[in-house]
């Protein structure tokens, strides 16, 4: 009897443990260092309205709320910057924590804390106050993984600059493929090898529409979709003049990697005298990062400008400057030297093979340059009334290299570009070099974009300056499908109001696939299951809805095409992007990528994309859906690799769009075609209206699998239903009371 009794209590009291970390919707709490009480009032969704005396108690307030409802996300981020993912996940986040511990993202944050303003450290150790404060209200119990872990540490304010440090890392990753770009050079004739990279030859204009020992280093560096917790990005933002009500509109839609929770958190300010903030904020991050005030709107795109170099220097340049222990759960600790040259860290060094021919290869990189001052420029733009206020801030968002929309209630919209762009000594950055950069492009000299007369203005991470603009950023640029699809969609006769851009948001069209058609349409029809799918393919529109065959089709071809050219080149590995399969189906110089046709090329794709299919989805392709093969997938980092658990917690649903659709839902590059990255925040500003603002985010406000706010926003986001974050939330599920 007893027996049995301990087999039912057990459970008991593990699920009574786990029940205590959800938090209560109902509460009370001083913090010492409030100057006055904070309000918070949860709408159904769990989205807080916070009511504070000034901007140093909201940011305790908003401390306080990230830590109690997302604090292991925030966790999982200070680790992952920190190079100590491995302390709690063993070896297999081993290659992310050297690779950060070499580059120092640590000790970078730790300095520009110490450099920066006395009025933003004071916003970041307010942050920290309200972080700390639920952390010392609830100990192991702040969030279930932590029963398992143990109590979180405290926050420290320079922890909040660790998340521009990551994002400044990813968002321009131009490095690596420096380093693809000269594997690849021993392999190809020097004439094809930029035909991996086909040139832009768009106006850049937003208001209209072989190296030793690199295959072993390439694999020692992180890959998004392998560790975490690395993005892989694009983004949509547009802005017009006048909106349906008159003022000034403004949509943003970042995608970033997907996971559960999402990484953004919804949240609205209320200051005396009116003043305001809404949007999406960051756990770890005590600002809003995209949303709006009384005055102004902002969004972000990735400017995708080349920002990073690696640089040949020999053997003797190199320097050790620290040794970092990297403790390893279950294993023993990994003990690393990290080289500098006067360039940066040396990279090569990941690979821990000896080097034969005297050189090292040192990466610099403009987001880890000393003195980032990104944290007072966000603080400058969440204060902003102005689109000349917003300029200011952009000039002090040092890092990363961004396309800041914004608009004014005044009727002014612009672009700024924020962000260090190196001036280089020689060469354009496109391959390693030897040359020390000459120092930084100054702000003023970029191509920002100030009230066009067309009244609109757009961005998808695009070509953002024409050809001939002194300050050069790139070689290579994205392709223009979305941006393209954005100015069609705002040409059309439709009222400019926050429907009309939520729809804008979930348009699912590709203009590639547009493109591509009449070339696939013409190939020779085959017979069977391939006769049927080119029959599907032939009356098609390009849409990649979730309940049609052909987008699966379509993705798998696009798979499939610049895969056999790649085989047939002899480099069955490349960085080749869907800008590499419009050369090869329309540019009349791909031929030596097909053997000479690459028509012929196209009808085996077609053919080998179909067959591989099949065995899945089945022989009759009117019943394969898009949908079927395609979720957009929500993952925790580290429950997801627990059998039972991972499917109990995991949010999916069925997806439309993929990687060139305005609705971005970029599938896996392999292993399936769940979707991996798109937009996990949604937002709309009016600024005709204090009210304007409507936002939805991917999962739920809450990192707790158990909370009714986990998963509760994933519906409307899949249907484009975006939320009014209003002054008043029409309905109230709790209140929260913060006290000095």
């Amino acid at each position: 009897m007893g027996f049995w009794l301990l087999v039912i209590a057990v459970p008991l009291v593990i699920a009574a443990v786990v029940w205590k970390t959800i938090p209560s919707d109902n509460m009370e709490l001083q913090i010492a260092g409030l100057s006055g009480p904070v309000t918070i009032a949860l709408d159904e969704a769990g989205i807080p309205r916070i009511r504070a005396r000034n901007e140093r108690d909201a940011a305790i307030a908003l401390g306080f709320l990230h830590a109690r409802d997302r604090l292991f996300q925030m966790e999982m981020m200070r680790r992952g910057a920190q190079g100590r993912l491995s302390e709690i996940a063993g070896s297999a986040t081993l290659r992310n924590d050297r690779f950060v511990r070499l580059l120092g993202l640590a000790r970078r944050a730790e300095a520009d804390f110490v450099a920066l303003d006395a009025d933003t450290r004071g916003m970041l150790e307010a942050y920290a106050i309200g972080v700390n404060a639920w952390i010392g209200e609830r100990g192991r119990f702040s969030a279930p993984e932590f029963l398992a872990l143990g109590t979180p540490e405290y926050w420290q304010p320079a922890h909040s600059l660790l998340w521009a440090k990551v994002m400044g890392l990813w968002l321009s990753n131009n490095w690596r493929t420096e380093l693809e770009r000269s594997r690849l050079a021993g392999a190809l004739p020097a004439e094809r090898l930029w035909d991996l990279w086909p040139a832009d030859s768009s106006a850049g204009r937003p208001d209209v529409a072989a190296l030793s020992g690199l295959d072993r280093m390439l694999a020692a560096i992180p890959v998004f979709g392998e560790d975490a917790p690395l993005p892989d990005t694009a983004s949509n933002a547009w802005a017009v003049a006048r909106g349906a009500a008159g003022a000034p509109m403004l949509a943003s839609d970042p995608h970033l990697g997907y996971g559960a929770p999402i990484l953004w958190y919804l949240a609205r300010i209320e200051l005396p005298d009116g003043r305001f903030l809404a949007g999406g904020t960051v756990p770890g991050v005590p600002l809003v990062l995209i949303g709006r005030n009384a005055d102004l709107a902002w969004g972000f795109t990735t400017t995708h400008s080349d920002t990073q170099d690696v640089f040949r220097e020999p053997e003797s340049a190199a320097r050790v400057v620290r040794t970092e222990v990297i403790h390893v759960r279950g294993e023993a600790d990994v003990t690393m030297e990290v080289r500098e040259t006067a360039n940066g860290p040396v990279i090569s060094d990941l690979d821990e093979m000896p080097r034969t021919d005297g050189e090292v290869l040192a990466v610099r990189m403009a987001n880890l340059e000393p003195n980032d001052t990104a944290a007072a420029g966000f603080l400058a733009l969440n204060r902003g009334r102005s689109i000349a206020d917003a300029r200011a801030a952009a000039a002090l968002i040092t890092s990363p290299p961004q396309n800041l929309m914004v608009a004014d209630r005044a009727g002014g919209i612009a672009l700024y570009l924020t962000g260090r762009t190196p001036v280089r000594g020689a060469g354009d950055g496109s391959v390693p070099g030897s040359t020390p950069w000459a120092g930084f492009v100054p702000f003023d000299e970029l191509p920002h974009v100030e009230n066009p007369e067309s009244g609109l203005l757009a961005n998808a991470n695009n070509r953002v300056s024409p050809p001939d603009h002194p300050a050069f950023l790139s070689r290579e640029w994205y392709g223009d499908w979305r941006f393209r699809r954005i100015h069609q969609l705002l040409a059309e006769p439709a009222p400019r109001d926050e429907d009309h851009f939520a729809a804008m948001q979930m348009d699912a069209v590709s203009l590639l696939a547009r493109e591509a058609l009449p070339v696939l349409n013409a190939l020779p029809r085959g017979t069977g299951t391939l006769g049927v799918a080119q029959g599907l393919l032939a009356d098609w529109d390009g849409e990649i809805r979730e309940d049609l065959p052909q987008p699966l089709i379509w993705n798998a071809f696009m798979r499939r095409m610049p895969a056999l050219a790649l085989r047939r080149a002899g480099v069955p590995t490349a960085p080749a992007g869907p800008e590499f399969l419009r050369f090869l189906l329309l540019d009349a110089n791909a031929g030596w990528w097909c053997s000479g046709d690459c028509r012929a090329m196209a009808a085996l794709a077609l053919a080998e994309a179909v067959a591989e299919l099949a065995p899945t989805y089945g022989t009759d392709p009117t019943a394969w859906r898009w949908g079927a093969a395609h979720r957009a997938l929500f993952e925790h980092p580290l429950l997801r690799m627990i059998p039972g658990l991972n499917q109990a917690i995991e949010l999916a649903v069925p997806a439309s769009g993929d990687d060139q659709t305005v609705q971005r839902q970029g599938p896996r590059g392999s292993g399936g075609f769940d979707a991996m990255h798109g937009a996990g925040l949604r937002m709309v500003a009016d600024l005709s209206t204090p009210d304007g603002i409507y936002a939805v985010i991917a999962t739920g406000q809450s990192g707790h699998p158990l909370s009714a706010h986990w998963g509760d926003l994933l519906g409307s986001w899949h249907e484009g239903r975006l939320r009014q974050i209003q002054r008043e939330p029409p309905e109230t599920s709790g209140r929260i009371r913060l006290a000095p």
